[in-house]
């Protein structure tokens, strides 16, 4: 029998946690090096994301930079090292699990929210392109480099998630190139939802959370999954799919809530169920 969990006790080895108000934040704790990833990070980070949609304390994620930086992608010495050495059986487990942290990020339930400053390449380009939404500061420097390291631009589904948020000719020269996408260029694409100083960031992370938070989380839930499946649908199929989405969430005590306030003339207070 699957049961409802608590996370905000959650203590991590590889990167920082907590849980406020609801709020999950995430952060990786290596600023010396500008937070890269490594092999125990990257399953960490993964089965986090997998528990999450069993948590019943947490509704929104943050993940949130670290010393003025987001991720710098791959620890060189950590992982990329290692890496020449392995054969094609290992390589590719190594590249689904990768993979496999996209997978949990977009299969957790909950809106995730990028609060990127300074560095975010590589795969911490992707985290930022895998959460829903996405701020940063003017500071920021996002880029697609693996084929500045001899790889493809294929990874992590980037070829299939990018051109979706900025269009295809766009995503094609970030990940031929693999140069820095400026937060100017960002905002006017579509990659960021807003440019915030980086004393600002985080307030503005967390006001958008809470925002999100006291909504019908439930439902939100609903729209995330619809937002990353309904791409596989043809027109007919997604507007099916959204009619047995919204009968459900029409089952639902917050949908009653808001009718019983709207008469009243009050504000809603959704509770998730």
């Amino acid at each position: 029998m699957l049961t409802r969990t608590r996370m905000a006790g959650l203590k991590p080895e590889h990167f920082l946690w907590q849980v406020k108000d609801r709020i999950a934040t995430v952060r990786l704790n290596r600023p010396d090096r500008k937070n890269p990833l490594t092999f125990e990070s990257y399953a960490e980070l993964r089965d986090t994301f997998r528990a999450l949609p069993y948590a019943s304390d947490v509704d929104v994620v943050i993940f949130a930079s670290n010393g003025g930086n987001f991720c710098s992608g791959g620890d060189v010495h950590d992982i990329i090292g290692p890496l020449v050495g392995m054969d094609m059986k290992d390589l590719l487990a190594f590249t689904r699990m990768t993979g496999d942290l996209v997978k949990a990020m977009i299969g957790c339930g909950k809106p995730i929210i990028s609060a990127v400053d300074g560095i975010c390449v590589g795969a911490g380009a992707i985290i930022a392109m895998a959460s829903d939404l996405r701020l940063a500061t003017p500071g920021a420097k996002c880029a697609f480099l693996f084929t500045r390291v001899g790889l493809a631009g294929c990874d992590m589904g980037a070829c299939a998630m990018l051109p979706r948020i900025i269009g295809q000719g766009r995503a094609a020269e970030l990940l031929y190139t693999g140069r820095s996408m400026s937060a100017d260029e960002g905002a006017a694409w579509g990659f960021w939802n807003g440019i915030h100083a980086p004393d600002a960031l985080e307030a503005e992370a967390e006001k958008l959370a809470a925002r999100i938070a006291e909504g019908p989380t439930f439902a939100h839930g609903i729209t995330k999954t619809q937002l990353n499946q309904e791409w596989n649908m043809g027109l007919e199929q997604a507007i099916e799919a959204e009619a047995q989405a919204q009968a459900i969430c029409m089952q639902t005590r917050d949908f009653e809530r808001a009718y019983h306030a709207f008469v009243a003339k009050e504000k809603p207070v959704f509770e998730g169920n």
